[in-house]
């Protein structure tokens, strides 16, 4: 029996679910031209905003829009006076910081130890203004390697320029030629919410791509996970009204059937954050 369309479009409709899905914003990893860029040509020459295809699919995996937040810049065509990041605050239900450069030293009130730590402090100025605009609003923030340090710093906390040189005996936190499949244990803070997320387990085995991390703790926030045996920090979680959490670790990464026994999967990570972006969002 053939539909016609308005008849079939209402039964597609029936199917579909009633609550409107979630807006999720992630910040934008920021590549600026350099002489070598410059050389490579074409839009490498440019300041581009782009996202990691394995962050916006994993957020994606819940059956949620993924939106990529730009920076608002001086030199850019869109003015301040225009269009502030505090409107995509009010807009979407949540935030993800995403992986990336360095955090400035200057961002928490220290001189690199070397220029090759220098950071991207266009970046941080972005974030942390986005971060602000989100935590302001009530609304949830997720923080993933890059983006759990810069949670530490916007709270007034610093890090570990080089954990290599500033923590000797730590463990070999980022190889590059492994990339994500390096791995080390860490250990769940007993008694935290990142513990609860995974009962009956006291280590998990995580991937580690990262040289800085949280050194002094930034004002309302807990550690809930460090590694093993070393005890750099893994995750952090905010004691504040919100939801504010950091992992370390890269957990879109690690999610999906091919994800072994020992091995720490995202999937509760995110359904927590994504839950408390529900939350938020019924309280409208």
């Amino acid at each position: 029996m053939k539909l016609g369309l308005p008849r079939l479009l209402r039964r597609r409709n029936q199917s579909l679910p009633v609550s409107a899905p979630l807006l999720i914003g992630v910040s934008a990893r920021i590549h600026h031209p350099t002489d070598h860029a410059v050389n490579l040509g074409g839009v490498y020459t440019k300041t581009l905003h782009y996202l990691e295809q394995s962050v916006s699919h994993w957020v994606m995996s819940k059956n949620v829009l993924v939106l990529m937040i730009p920076a608002i810049e001086s030199e850019g065509l869109i003015q301040r006076s225009e269009m502030r990041l505090y409107h995509y605050a009010e807009a979407l239900d949540g935030l993800v910081l995403q992986g990336g450069a360095d955090v400035a030293p200057p961002s928490y009130g220290q001189e690199a130890r070397d220029p090759a730590w220098a950071g991207d402090s266009i970046r941080d100025r972005y974030e942390i203004e986005l971060f602000e605009a989100f935590v302001g609003k009530g609304k949830p923030v997720l923080g993933i390697c890059r983006g759990c340090q810069l949670i530490n710093v916007a709270f007034g906390g610093s890090l570990y320029q080089d954990i290599g040189t500033q923590v000797p005996e730590a463990l070999d936190h980022r190889d590059i030629t492994k990339y994500e499949r390096n791995y080390h244990r860490l250990e769940f803070v007993p008694g935290t919410g990142l513990a609860k997320l995974y009962p009956n387990r006291r280590q998990a085995l995580i991937n580690t791509i990262h040289h800085q991390a949280v050194d002094k703790l930034g004002r309302g926030m807990i550690v809930e996970a460090v590694a093993v045996p070393d005890g750099i920090v893994e995750a952090i979680r905010w004691r504040g009204p919100s939801y504010v959490f950091g992992v370390q670790w890269h957990p879109e990464f690690m999610f999906g059937p091919d994800i072994g026994n020992e091995h720490l999967d995202g999937t509760p990570i995110l359904t927590e954050f994504l839950e408390a972006a529900r939350a938020r969002k019924a309280r409208r």
